[in-house]
């Protein structure tokens, strides 16, 4: 490893002992024909830089996490002495939240 980077000549399977974060550098055919692996180093924090001709194309990285836990939010409400009430309503409108950001994006359609 080279600077927390794998050199495209190592194939990725060769790089998948590494734990520690880095950059993993592959091919379009690399990334296809174990996407499911790809993107499982991507998740424990593995950056990928997916090359065509020696050129990089894409870059996956792991999503950051935004925001707060609602556990959190409930912790610090009570430390700090909160009397707010935390019913079913609002429960619902957190559900109702958490779903409208699971849908899948449909955009336009431009022909």
């Amino acid at each position: 490893m080279n600077g927390g980077t794998i050199s495209q000549s190592q194939s990725f399977r060769e790089t998948s002992y590494y734990r520690e974060y880095g950059t993993v550098h592959m091919t379009e055919a690399e990334l296809a024909r174990d996407l499911h692996d790809v993107l499982a180093k991507v998740q424990a924090g593995l950056e990928v830089v997916v090359e065509r001709n020696d050129r990089a194309v894409a870059v996956i990285r792991p999503g950051s996490r935004g925001g707060r836990m609602i556990s959190e939010v409930v912790s610090e409400l009570r430390a700090r002495g909160s009397a707010a009430v935390l019913d079913d309503a609002f429960a619902r409108d957190i559900e109702e939240g958490i779903k409208a950001q699971r849908q899948p994006w449909t955009p336009p359609s431009w022909e």
